[in-house]
């Protein structure tokens, strides 16, 4: 049994999972989207040990804001102030949808309402938990050029390189390579070989390692 949301192009599984109708995709994990954002994005990125009041993430894909509320979930647990996110979102989830979405996971509920105060289609600029978050809407192809940020650690965390090939280009993992700070890393779920090159291209020695539950691969990297 699916259920569709109207608002934001949504369908839900039988155990409320989203998957956009967008590009026909999860937006986490059918197994576990939280454990999944912990190995892949925070363990991928040596989190929390890496922490330290000005460290700056930046995310391709925002989606439900699972991996940001996993990351100050993590800052918080680990007592580290002073974080900052910078999320890339082409196509934003309505704040209903985002709801029912973060609603399975009740350990993340304090920044979870951070989060759902401040979500608005065309971006916000927000505080949730310990990290101060933004959300930049709009073809990441043309935003991240745009941005004058750099990053430590990257999530990269747009649909299925096959299904969404627009966030996976070379051009897009060379902008990434150039907005990451010197000694700064990546990960992500795929490991699709073209995607590990173009990083590598870009300056990142990257590794293929264990993938989470029913994936065998992810790849991860630090810019060399």
């Amino acid at each position: 049994m699916t259920e569709e949301s109207q608002s934001s192009g949504v369908i839900w599984r039988d155990d409320d999972v989203p998957v956009s109708s967008r590009f026909d995709d999860p937006y986490f994990s059918l197994d576990n989207g939280l454990a999944e954002t912990r190995h892949v994005f925070l363990d991928g990125n040596d989190l929390p040990a890496r922490l330290a009041p000005g460290f700056r993430v930046a995310e391709l894909g925002v989606g439900t804001g699972l991996n940001l509320l996993a990351l100050a979930h993590c800052a918080a647990a680990a007592g580290v102030d002073g974080v900052s996110y910078t999320g890339f979102e082409a196509f934003p989830l309505a704040r209903d949808d985002l709801a029912r979405a973060l609603a399975p996971f009740p350990e993340l509920a304090a920044p979870a309402k951070d989060l759902l105060a401040a979500w608005h289609p065309d971006g916000f600029d927000a505080r949730i938990g310990p990290v101060t978050a933004r959300m930049i809407v709009g073809d990441a192809r043309v935003t991240l050029a745009a941005w004058d940020g750099r990053a430590d650690a990257w999530f990269l965390d747009g649909f299925s390189p096959a299904k969404n090939p627009e966030l996976w280009e070379a051009h897009l993992m060379s902008e990434v390579g150039s907005h990451t700070a010197p000694g700064g890393s990546f990960a992500t779920y795929s490991a699709a070989g073209h995607v590990r090159r173009a990083l590598s291209e870009a300056g990142f020695v990257v590794e293929r390692r264990p993938g989470f539950g029913r994936k065998r691969h992810m790849s991860a990297g630090r810019r060399s």
